[in-house]
């Protein structure tokens, strides 16, 4: 099995961690193999100065229901990670009965949308609007169309479609979410409980022994970007040793 070592190429800063339960975390093994794919988006990292920013997001899925000229609207939005996950969640609320389930997501920079057999434009481009007017990111809207009989004409479509989604998302519970590094650090058996009763919070904490050097664990975790200078503060106070932090 191969050790887990630190790049040189990697960028290294002082590091403290926190962790409330530091016993149960200290008695855990990793596999090099699990440590090794837990490092490698923290070398990608290392490339971009810039980190991510912050962004507002729905808490959780939400739906509201109208009726235009016997033609029932039901829109349904949710937080979506990533693409996969947005296709997932249409086939999930997706209705093959329905005349038309039309959609548009938005992460970040990327964004799709589709008319699913409504006149071009009429109806993934408004429900995407209605998107970036409500200031959520990284969620994905659906709008189911059962047909009453009555035409609406693309005007009506576009009214339609892009009222039914900003009506969904108007009053829609968010909160603020700050995008966090994958980081890790080798440290000395000794100083692991000075690690662990830092005050920081980290989550996705995994720890491996085989690092190559004897009396040294690999510590692995995410944390968010805002605080790891003052990570870095908290070990040049705690520490009379330095601990290098990869990213």
């Amino acid at each position: 099995m191969a050790a887990v070592r630190a790049s040189p190429r990697l960028r290294c800063l002082p590091l403290l961690l926190s962790q409330p339960d530091a016993a149960a975390a200290v008695r855990r093994s990793f596999s090099c193999a699990s440590a090794s794919s837990s490092l490698a988006p923290a070398r990608a990292m290392a490339s971009s100065s810039a980190a991510p920013s912050p962004y507002t997001t729905l808490v959780g899925r939400v739906s509201c229901e109208r009726e235009i000229k016997r033609s029932k609207f039901i829109a349904i939005a949710a937080p979506v990670p990533n693409e996969r996950a947005a296709m997932a969640f249409l086939d999930e609320v997706k209705d093959p009965r329905a005349t038309h389930n039309c959609w548009a997501y938005k992460l970040g920079d990327q964004f799709r949308y589709n008319d699913d057999g409504e006149p071009s434009s009429t109806a993934g481009k408004p429900i995407y609007s209605a998107i970036i007017s409500s200031g959520v990111d990284m969620v994905m809207v659906v709008v189911i169309r059962y047909f009453g009989g009555i035409k609406l004409g693309t005007g009506g479509l576009v009214r339609a479609y892009g009222g039914v989604a900003s009506e969904c998302l108007k009053d829609a519970p968010t909160h603020l979410v700050k995008p966090k590094a994958r980081v890790g650090m080798e440290v000395p058996f000794d100083l692991l409980g000075t690690v662990y009763h830092q005050h920081f919070q980290a989550e996705d904490i995994k720890q491996d022994y085989d690092t190559g050097k004897d009396g040294n664990v690999m510590v692995m975790f995410r944390v968010e970007y805002e605080k790891i200078e003052d990570l870095g503060n908290a070990v040049n106070s705690a520490c009379s040793r330095k601990i290098e932090l990869y990213r």
